[in-house]
């Protein structure tokens, strides 16, 4: 199903899930890890680099003492491919780069994901993510 009405606006649904895969990028790259956090639903399902992270207790375990200050640079996003399937779920395929402090590009890929809007709020549901050059699950 198309994001767009017919004069070629995208819809409500789909402006909240392009303000969630930002909001994705912006949080984690500020470590303000609780609200990266709120993004998620209680029963997330995250995979990365064969890891399969499930609940925002694992989930805020792994990426925590991974994004410390030091550590951290800018998730960069393209232009998402959104499917809204209904007004509770839709799927997003999003291409990102990471850079460094440095400005070296340190990994590209694609993000895989599926969202549901949950109490009037659209929130990741799973998302796998998958460097450049590997296949996802």
């Amino acid at each position: 199903m198309s994001g767009e009405t017919a004069s070629g606006e995208t819809t409500s649904a789909e402006s909240e899930i392009r303000k969630l895969l930002a909001r994705y990028c912006q949080f984690l790259d500020d470590g303000r890890f609780d609200e990266w956090i709120d993004l998620f639903t209680d029963d997330i399902e995250f995979v990365v680099m064969g890891m399969h992270k499930n609940g925002h207790e694992e989930l805020r375990g792994f990426i925590e003492p991974s994004q410390q200050a030091d550590a951290r640079g800018k998730h960069m996003i393209s232009e998402p491919w959104i499917e809204i399937g209904s007004t509770e779920a839709a799927t997003a395929t999003t291409d990102f780069a990471w850079v460094s402090k440095q400005g070296a590009i340190g990994q590209s890929g694609r993000y895989h994901d599926r969202i549901v809007n949950q109490s009037g709020r659209w929130q990741f549901q799973r998302r796998e993510i998958v460097f450049t050059g590997d296949q996802p699950e």
